[in-house]
C-alpha cells in the first residue's frame, strides 16, 4: 500500500489564535493549507449565531475558506463550539497504483479546534475506471446510520454517481472488515464531536481494482466462531436502481459461513429481479432469491453480489431494496476448547445456556454434556463448544452482595464491573446482573461514574445500567457520562448492566459503579446531582414510564455552580385522582426554613427559577385511578438576578468615573484659569519669576508683549507722553489710579504692561506676597500713587488731541 496514512491528522497546518473579547464575542485566526478547503457552518438553523470575515465584515451562517492565506475570523456569540461545525476537505486523485497521500497527518495540529465539532472529509478519485482503495489496519464494522461509535470516531465511506451521492455505509473502529474500493471517485470522512481527541489510527490508500460494482467491501472473519451485521448501500432507504453491490469474504480453513437476509424489503420490478450471487473460485456462480434460504459456505474464500431490479417507482411511497446481512461464521464439526477463569472477577458467576434445543450445539463442561452451564466463582473451568453458533446459546454473569447486620456489611464500596471473559466463548457477554441485599431498614448506595437518565431526548448509546426492586418494579434505566452523582434506594436493588441497541456490555478497566450497603434514609429514593454549566437535564420519577408506587416518596439534592441557577420545568407530568393523602412537588433551598415551591395533584405545576442549591421532593398519594409521573426538564443558566446587580453595579462604576473626570477636568481648568502668578519687574525691559532658574528670556523669546486684553488708557499711553512733550497736557493731565472700591472682575489677571519711566526711576517692588485674590492693579503697572485730591481730580483740564495722534 503506497499512501500510508496515520490517525495524526488531515493534511492542514493550522497557527490558530482564541481569544475572549470583552464583549463576550470569539475571535479566531488560522491559516489552511494549500489544496484545503475549510467549511465553518452553523448547526441549528434557528440560531442567531454568526460566523464573520474581519477581512470583508462579511457575517454568515456559514463561511468557506481555501489555499493558504491567513484569516481571521470572529464569531458574534459568546459559545460558538456549540453553534458551528468546522468541515475540513482534502481532494486526493489517484494516479495509477500510487496516491502518494498521507491521510490525517495533521490532526494533532488541530488542536486549537478541540472545542468544535468535526469533520475530515478525503474527496477520492481514481485513475481512468478503476476504483479507489482504502485499506483498514486495525479492521472496521459496520454499523445503522443513526447509531455512534463507542469511542465517538465515527467514519463514513460514501460513491459519488451520476445519479447523486451513494452511502455505502458508516463504520466503527475494530472490525472483520479490512478493505473498501469505491469504484472511479467516493469520499472517506472522521466526524469528532466536541471536546473529544483524535485517536491515533493506521490506513493505506493507493488505486484500487477493476471492479464491476458500486463499491467492493473486504471482510477477513475471525478463527473460531463469530457474527457480522452489515447493511445494503443507503439502509434504511433503498439501494440504487439497477445497481450491484460487492462483499468479499476471506475465510480460513474448515470455517463455515452462514448468510441470513434480516429486515428484507423488496421493489415492484419493472426489468430483471433482486438477487443474491454466490462466487467461489474454482466452481459455478450460484443465484439465489432474496427470500430463499441462503446456502452454508464451507469451500474457502466467497463473494456475495446483491444486484437490484429496474425498480418501478412511479407510485408515491413504492417500496425499494433495502436489507441486512447476518454472516456467522464458525469451524467445520471440531470443538472449540475453552478455559474460563474467574479467580479475579469477585463475587461473579458465569452463565452459559443453549437457547434453541433443535440447534447442533454441543455443549461440555469437564467433559460433561450440558445444557446450562454455570462457571462459580473463583473457580476455572475447561469449557467445550462444537458447532455453535452465536444465536444458539446465552452467556450472562451474576452476582450478590449482601448482609443480615449493618456490622457485617462489606467495610468499603463493591465495585461493579463488566468482567473481560475469553474470546473463545461461542457469544459474547449478554448481561451482568447485581443482587444487592442491605440489612432491614438498609440502604444501597451506589456512586463512581456520573449518570445520566436514559430518557426520549436523552437517551444512551454505551453501557445501560438497569436499576429494579425484588417485585421486578424499574426504577430507571442509566448509562455513564451524567450529572448523577450518587443514588440512595431504600430497598433491596439489582443492577444489571447491558449494551445499548442490543448488544452485550462493554468490558472496563475501571468500575461502572460503586456499591455501598448503608444506615436507613428517610426517603425510599434519593438521587445528589450535580449539573454542570449551561446544561440541559431531565430527571424522571421513579419507575418512569410506569407511575410511582403509592405512598412513595423520592428527593433530588441538586448541587448548582457558583453564580447559576437552575430554571425547572414539569413536562410530561400525569397526576392521579387520589382516594387518599395528596401528591405533592416541592422545591426548597438549602438552608432556607421555608418551601420555595409546593403544588398538589389539584393544582396547576408552574415553571420556577431557584438561584441557589435546592431540594426537589416528590410524593404519591393512594390513588383511585390513575398514575403519578413526572419528568423534571432542569436547565443550568447564570443567575439572571446576579447578571442584573453585576451590570447595575457596573454602569454606576462607569458612570461614578465619567463623573470623576468630567469634576477633575472642570477643577484642573479652573484652577488654571484663576492662577496667576506675580511677576517682578526689571528695568532692562524683561521680566521673571521668583524661583525660576536660569537666565530670563528675551522679548523675542517670551510673550510679554502677548495681552489678553489692553486698557484704552493704556492704548494712549505713547500719545500721551508725545503731548506733554509738546506742552499740551500739564502734570495734572496725567492719569492716576482710582483708589475707591474697584470690581476686580473687570480686571485682566496676570497681565503686565511696562510702564515709561526714565531708567534711574525704577519704581520699588510691591511689598507683600502674590495672592490669587488680590487684583493685579495693585501690580507694578499700576504702582499706587499719593491720592489726589478731589479738586484736582475734578479740575483736570480737557485733553488736546496731539499730533500724530490715531
Amino acid at each position: 500500500m503506497l499512501g500510508s496514512m496515520s490517525l495524526v491528522g488531515i493534511p492542514l497546518c493550522f497557527l490558530l489564535f482564541v481569544s475572549s473579547l470583552a464583549s463576550g464575542f470569539r475571535s479566531l485566526t488560522f491559516t489552511p493549507d494549500r489544496g484545503t478547503t475549510v467549511n465553518i457552518s452553523r448547526l441549528a438553523k434557528g440560531s442567531l449565531c454568526k460566523v464573520c470575515s474581519v477581512a470583508t465584515r462579511n457575517c454568515e451562517e456559514s463561511l468557506l475558506f481555501e489555499g493558504d492565506v491567513p484569516v481571521s475570523l470572529e464569531f458574534n456569540c459568546p459559545r460558538p463550539e456549540n453553534e458551528f461545525r468546522v468541515e475540513i476537505t482534502q481532494k486526493i486523485e489517484c494516479t495509477t497504483k500510487a496516491c502518494g497521500e498521507d491521510l490525517m497527518r495533521a490532526v494533532s495540529r488541530f488542536g486549537p479546534w478541540l472545542d468544535f465539532h468535526r469533520r475530515f472529509t478525503w474527496n477520492l478519485k481514481a485513475w481512468g475506471p478503476k476504483s479507489v482503495q482504502v485499506d483498514f489496519t486495525k479492521g472496521m464494522r459496520q454499523i445503522p446510520p443513526s447509531e455512534n461509535c463507542s469511542d465517538m470516531h465515527t467514519y463514513t465511506l460514501k460513491a459519488f454517481q451520476k445519479t447523486g451521492t451513494v452511502l455505502i455505509g458508516k463504520y466503527c473502529r475494530t472490525g472483520p472488515i479490512s478493505v473498501a474500493q469505491i469504484l472511479n471517485q467516493g469520499s472517506f470522512s472522521l466526524d469528532v464531536p466536541p471536546g473529544l481527541e483524535v485517536q491515533n489510527d493506521y490506513f493505506a490508500l493507493s488505486g484500487g481494482e477493476d471492479i464491476k460494482s458500486l463499491a467492493k467491501i473486504t471482510l477477513a472473519l475471525p478463527r473460531g466462531t463469530s457474527s457480522s451485521e452489515l447493511l445494503s448501500p443507503n439502509f434504511p432507504e433503498s439501494f440504487p436502481d439497477d445497481d450491484v453491490m460487492e462483499w468479499y469474504f476471506e475465510l480460513t480453513d474448515k470455517q463455515s459461513t452462514a448468510i441470513e437476509f434480516l429486515d428484507l424489503t423488496e421493489p415492484r420490478c419493472l426489468k430483471k429481479e433482486t438477487a443474491a450471487e454466490y462466487h467461489t473460485k474454482g466452481r459455478r456462480a450460484l443465484v439465489m432469491g432474496l427470500r430463499d434460504s441462503q446456502p452454508v459456505q464451507n469451500q474457502g474464500d466467497f463473494s456475495l453480489i446483491l444486484r437490484n431490479c429496474e425498480m418501478d417507482r412511479r407510485r408515491a411511497g413504492s417500496p425499494g431494496l433495502s436489507l441486512k446481512l447476518k454472516v456467522t461464521s464458525s469451524k467445520i464439526r471440531s470443538p472449540v476448547l475453552c478455559s474460563v477463569d474467574l479467580k479475579k472477577t469477585r463475587g461473579l458467576s458465569l452463565h452459559v445456556e443453549r437457547l434453541k434445543p433443535a440447534s447442533q450445539c454441543e455443549m461440555k463442561m469437564n467433559s460433561v454434556i450440558m445444557e446450562k452451564i454455570t462457571v462459580p466463582s473463583g473457580g476455572v473451568s475447561q469449557l467445550s463448544f462444537q458447532d455453535c453458533l452465536p444465536q444458539d446459546i446465552n452467556v450472562t454473569a451474576s452476582g450478590v452482595i449482601g448482609c443480615s447486620q449493618l456490622e457485617n456489611c462489606p467495610k468499603g464500596p463493591v465495585p461493579l464491573m463488566v468482567p473481560s471473559l475469553p474470546s473463545c466463548l461461542p457469544s459474547p457477554l449478554n448481561a451482568v446482573t447485581w443482587a444487592l441485599r442491605p440489612p432491614p431498614h438498609g440502604t444501597v448506595e451506589l456512586t463512581s461514574l456520573p449518570l445520566q437518565q436514559s430518557l426520549p431526548g436523552q437517551l444512551c448509546d454505551d453501557n445501560v445500567i438497569a436499576l429494579t426492586e425484588d417485585d421486578g418494579t424499574t426504577i430507571g434505566h442509566f448509562c455513564p457520562q451524567g450529572a448523577i452523582q450518587k443514588v440512595q434506594i431504600h430497598t433491596n436493588v439489582s443492577v444489571t448492566m447491558r449494551g445499548s441497541g442490543g448488544r452485550g456490555p462493554r468490558s472496563s478497566v475501571k468500575p461502572l459503579l460503586m456499591a455501598s450497603l448503608k444506615e436507613e434514609i428517610a426517603e425510599r429514593y434519593i438521587f445528589t446531582v450535580s449539573p454542570k454549566r449551561d446544561t440541559t437535564l431531565l430527571l424522571a420519577t421513579p419507575g418512569w414510564p410506569v407511575g410511582m408506587k403509592s405512598y412513595a416518596t423520592v428527593s433530588w439534592i441538586i448541587t448548582l455552580p457558583p453564580k447559576m441557577e437552575a430554571h425547572l420545568k414539569f413536562v410530561n407530568l400525569s397526576q392521579p385522582k387520589c382516594a387518599n393523602r395528596h401528591t405533592n412537588i416541592r422545591v426548597q433551598r438549602f438552608d432556607n426554613l421555608e418551601e420555595d415551591y409546593s403544588r398538589r395533584e389539584d393544582e396547576a405545576a408552574d415553571e420556577i427559577s431557584v438561584s441557589e442549591s435546592f431540594y426537589l421532593n416528590m410524593s404519591n398519594c393512594m390513588p383511585e385511578r390513575g398514575d403519578f409521573m413526572v419528568i423534571t426538564e432542569l436547565t443550568v443558566q447564570k443567575n439572571q438576578l446576579l447578571i442584573i446587580v453585576v451590570s447595575v453595579v457596573a454602569a454606576l462604576v462607569i458612570l461614578f468615573l465619567a463623573v470623576l473626570v468630567v469634576v477633575c477636568f472642570v477643577i484642573k481648568k479652573k484652577k488654571k484659569k484663576l492662577s496667576h502668578e506675580v511677576s517682578i519687574y526689571n528695568p532692562n525691559g524683561s521680566s521673571f519669576k521668583p524661583g525660576h532658574n536660569g537666565f530670563p528670556k528675551t522679548r523675542e523669546d517670551n510673550e510679554s508683549h502677548v495681552y489678553e486684553s489692553i486698557e484704552d488708557t493704556l492704548v494712549y499711553t505713547h500719545l500721551l507722553r508725545k503731548g506733554a512733550q509738546m506742552g499740551v497736557y500739564t502734570d495734572s493731565d496725567v492719569y492716576e489710579p482710582f483708589t475707591g472700591p474697584t470690581d476686580s472682575n473687570n480686571i485682566q489677571m496676570g497681565v503686565y504692561q511696562a510702564y515709561p519711566l526714565p531708567p534711574q526711576q525704577a519704581p520699588p517692588l510691591p511689598n507683600r506676597p502674590p495672592s490669587h485674590s488680590d487684583a493685579l492693579v495693585d501690580n507694578v503697572i499700576y504702582e499706587a500713587q499719593p491720592a489726589l485730591d478731589k479738586h484736582n481730580t475734578a479740575t483736570m483740564g480737557a485733553r488736546l488731541e496731539p499730533e500724530g495722534g490715531n
